[in-house]
């Protein structure tokens, strides 16, 4: 009986650990609240716009309802860039290595249009790569998103961002370590400045590229905190997904 109880318990053991997921913490940094979500090189990290009907996805629960189907659902996600009235992206898009979107890399009106800004790419790893940088090398992404401005850029922050900034928002984007092993995904509890969101990458969590994805429309799903912020439809989101137990 013994024997047989250990020959189930080993055959479980496997699914069982691909089941665990990273969890989302909270970090207070200079007084401020922030969630954060880490995901490593290797982990199903997907940017969803394109529903299975050709409508763009909008929220959690329709993308949670579209993965039932493959026994898998979310473990974290969050808004992940800019969108038309339609939920169209405003920059590059890459869905399971399909384009649905293409590169923006002229200046415009709005934080999209601050130069410089960039692109998610998830390949082997992840990249934060500015735009232009990015049509020159044309890099192999499995998902992309475009958003902008960059919040940090080689260490340094966005040259545009004012210390003394009155503009403040709920605000949400992705940094990458410098091998591309490590990306976490970062949503403020409260208003802040482009200023201080950077400060958050570049000086408490030491990564030399980060991204802007969006502010005021912020939201962030959290499966393990039982956490899904409320709101309009989205456009982009990128999420972790993980299989269902």
């Amino acid at each position: 009986m013994r024997t047989r109880l250990l020959a189930i318990l080993l055959a479980v053991w496997p699914a069982a650990c691909a089941t665990a997921e990273p969890a989302c913490r909270d970090l207070t940094f200079e007084d401020t609240r922030y969630s954060l979500c880490e995901a490593q090189a290797g982990d199903d990290i997907r940017i969803f716009q394109t529903a299975p009907d050709g409508r763009p996805y909008g929220s959690f629960e329709r993308i949670n309802s579209a993965l039932e189907g493959e026994g898998r659902q979310l473990a974290f996600a969050m808004n992940a860039g800019m969108y038309h009235a339609d939920r169209r992206p405003v920059g590059l898009l890459i869905e399971e290595e399909v384009e649905r979107a293409p590169l923006v890399t002229s200046a415009g009106p709005g934080n999209f249009g601050l130069l410089p800004n960039g692109v998610f790419c998830v390949g082997d790893g992840f990249r934060v790569i500015e735009s232009r940088a990015f049509a020159a090398e044309r890099p192999t992404c499995r998902h992309a998103s475009q958003s902008g401005p960059m919040l940090v850029i080689g260490g340094e922050l966005h040259p545009r961002f004012l210390v003394d900034s009155d503009s403040r928002y709920i605000r949400n984007g992705v940094g990458v370590s410098a091998d591309g092993r490590r990306a976490v995904f970062a949503i403020s509890n409260r208003p802040v400045t482009f200023h201080e969101f950077g400060r958050l990458f570049r000086d408490e969590l030491g990564l030399p590229e980060a991204l802007y994805f969006d502010g005021s429309i912020s939201r962030l799903y959290d499966r393990g905190a039982r956490r899904s912020d409320w709101g309009t439809p989205m456009g982009p989101i990128v999420g972790l997904v993980v299989p269902k137990p």
